[in-house]
């Protein structure tokens, strides 16, 4: 993006009267004269308004996911301000919040932690296997949410929140969506069946989806290999039980099949690199309940069980062997959240959390020339285990125009970690209890009715895992050998920020600087080599800072006509290594302009990015960075729709002008110009 134009777009922000964090992707309501209003998040574990919430936020909603023809929930993240989105390969996609991306950032879903033991430092593909179609909305909370939601929440917490059925008169429904991409790139066909009555609600849903390899702008080209196949299947009941308590059963299953790692194919000599299957499943029950005793006004109870398969299948040109690798983490928890009302303006939530992580790992290496293979040790030790118990409280006080959020969390972890390998690495059992305390508190003041300030102080913190301590064998370019001995994380994050909205305008600007220490990294081990790979171990060796700004405008011309921007800065420099921080993002943002009238809408958008050029050491050795860094790219899309009681059609075209681009860090370029067309049936 040119020099220029960044500059003018926070040269703006920062002179604007008024500015309140609006993001395209928020559900903005609209009364008969079009103007906006106020939308309602969870970030602080109650409802609130956004205009209330003391610290910066993202909304992206399904009906937005929907309209811009987005395929994954990755994508659907790209443009929002302070969120980058990096894809090592088409069936990955890891969110930088706030230049913290894996598992520096918490991800949640539906309240239950996404998270797990094997989560790694740095971009994962982790996010992509939740389907979209099943997600109404997604909040991001930047720079804040150990305290309300645990370890790994460094960079923020990304919470995707799936459809909920409601009560009411006794109706059947049925909703089936179908959707094509141009040069065979996506096929998807989603069925869906939801019962409803006064005590009993329901939905299902199957997914089924296939993405042809993609196809690169201007003179990429088709990128081979890189499409995969995927399934979903979805079922949620809830069943009222008396006037003021509900429970609620869930089931999300998704598995991706044949999932190429691109860049190891085309740039490091493997014959193919697949994940095979990619799985996810999770159910989970809630129960929710209310009272009218002030000190247990409210009580969720959440019992959840998880697992998570990833198979690595991947073969190196000329190898005398071909490897197979599975990884299979279980996990149990539960939950207790109490909301208590001690005084009128005075409300708590405390509660406890527990989970426990399984983690099973093994290796195959079977010789190309014959059929029988020999069983080796796993990326991780096999039978691991990781148990992660919290205790919290956090208290949200009104003071006249004042709101202040203040909270507490003590995490304590037992880790433990032996080693059953039957290969020649022989490393002992291990056990390791790192625990953690952090605060929060912040302050917001209204000025007005419409202008409000607000400011912001946070400790963050990520307990090392089975993946910092634990791994051996090929992590993205290196070879890793295992840790222990290691302490977690730290980040001390302070915000100030500035928010002004009225049904007409909505607009905001924050700036923040987050100080990160005992940061774990990867350390080359001297003058050692593992299969033509440089070994690594990892060390608490580090300490960076990141600092930024962030602006939003959202303008409403007319009853038909809004226009939207908003942009992201961030500068992070590792103090340790005197060097840039690795990967992080470059000023970005978008630009767009909506009719909407009645029934149909026509937006056009500009996604830009400026160039990269910032790089940390461990930068320059990626393969998937270019010398000298990452161009700056401005990707235009046009996107349009007609939607009818029973029926809607939307359709659109990205990358219009077929710019050859890349996300900074990624693996594989993004779509060239292509047309989507999306049909809907709702009975």
């Amino acid at each position: 993006m040119p020099r220029v134009t960044k500059y003018f777009l926070l040269l703006y922000g920062l002179m604007l009267p008024c500015l309140s964090f609006s993001q395209d992707g928020i559900e903005v309501k609209k009364d008969t004269v079009g103007m906006l209003e106020e939308v309602v998040v969870t970030a602080t574990r109650k409802i609130t308004t956004a205009q209330q919430l003391p610290f910066s936020y993202n909304l992206v909603t399904a009906k937005q996911m929907a309209r811009a023809g987005f395929r994954t929930i990755p994508e659907a993240l790209m443009g929002s301000v302070g969120v980058f989105v990096q894809k090592t390969n088409h069936g990955g996609g890891s969110a930088f919040v706030r230049g913290l991306t894996g598992n520096q950032t918490l991800v949640l879903v539906d309240g239950i932690r996404f998270n797990n033991a094997t989560f790694r430092y740095g971009p994962n593909q982790y996010l992509n296997t939740v389907d979209m179609y099943t997600v109404d909305k997604v909040e991001v909370v930047r720079g804040t949410g150990s305290v309300q939601y645990g370890s790994d929440a460094m960079g923020g917490v990304i919470q995707l929140f799936t459809r909920e059925p409601a009560f009411g008169k006794k109706l059947f429904s049925a909703n089936t969506v179908g959707k094509m991409v141009s040069r065979d790139m996506e096929y998807t066909a989603r069925a869906e069946l939801g019962y409803r009555s006064e005590k009993i609600a329901m939905s299902a849903g199957y997914t089924n989806r296939k993405f042809g390899d993609l196809f690169g702008g201007d003179s990429t080209g088709r990128q081979l290999p890189s499409g995969y196949a995927e399934q979903a299947f979805d079922v949620k009941m809830k069943f009222r039980i008396g006037k003021q308590t509900a429970l609620t059963a869930s089931h999300q299953y998704v598995k991706q099949e044949q999932v190429p790692l691109y860049h190891k194919v085309k740039l490091e000599n493997f014959a193919y690199y697949f994940f095979s299957p990619q799985e996810r499943k999770m159910s989970y029950l809630k129960l929710e309940t209310k009272t009218s005793a002030p000190l247990l006004s409210a009580v969720t109870f959440i019992l959840s069980a998880q697992e998570s398969i990833e198979k690595r299948d991947y073969y190196k040109q000329a190898n005398a062997n071909r490897f197979t690798e599975e990884d299979r983490v279980k996990t149990m928890g539960a939950t207790v959240d109490i909301s208590s009302v001690p005084g009128t303006d005075w409300q708590v939530n405390s509660g406890i959390e527990y989970y426990h992580d399984k983690v099973n790992s093994v290796k195959w290496q079977i010789p190309i020339a014959t059929s029988p293979g020999q069983r080796l040790r796993g990326l991780y030790p096999d039978a691991s285990s990781d148990n992660n118990f919290s205790l919290y409280t956090l208290h949200h006080i009104k003071a006249g125009a004042f709101d202040i959020e203040a909270g507490l969390r003590y995490n304590t972890m037992g880790i433990h970690i032996p080693d059953t390998s039957i290969s020649t690495v022989k490393l002992g059992n291990v056990s390791v209890h790192p625990s953690s305390l952090v605060v929060n508190a912040a302050l917001g003041y209204s000025i007005n009715r419409r202008s409000r300030v607000y400011s912001s102080f946070s400790t963050g913190y990520r307990t090392p895992n089975i993946d910092d301590m634990g791994s051996l064998g090929l992590v993205d370019f290196r070879y890793e050998v295992p840790a222990y001995g290691l302490r977690p994380e730290k980040s001390y994050h302070t915000e100030l920020g500035y928010r002004f909205h009225n049904r007409q305008v909505q607009t905001s600007v924050a700036i923040y600087y987050m100080y990160l220490t005992d940061l774990i990294s990867r350390v080359q081990v001297p003058g050692q080599q593992a299969g033509g790979y440089n070994v690594y171990t990892k060390e608490n060796n580090q300490a960076s800072f990141v600092k930024g700004a962030e602006l939003e405008l959202r303008y409403q011309l007319s009853a038909a006509f809004s226009f939207y921007t908003g942009a992201a800065y961030a500068y992070g420099q590792n103090v340790s290594a005197n060097e840039p921080m690795r990967r992080i993002p470059p000023f970005n943002g978008r630009v767009q302009l909506q009719y909407h009238w009645q029934h149909s809408y026509v937006s056009v958008e500009d996604l830009f990015a400026g160039a990269q050029t910032r790089l940390a050491k461990g930068d320059k050795e990626d393969n998937r960075i270019q010398a000298g860094g990452t161009p700056g790219w401005n990707l235009v899309n046009l996107n349009g729709g007609y939607a009818a009681k029973h029926f809607s059609v939307r359709t659109g075209i990205q990358n219009l002008l077929n710019i050859d681009y890349r996300t900074h860090g990624s693996g594989i370029n993004g779509m060239g110009r292509a047309v989507w067309l999306s049909l809907q049936v709702m009975l």
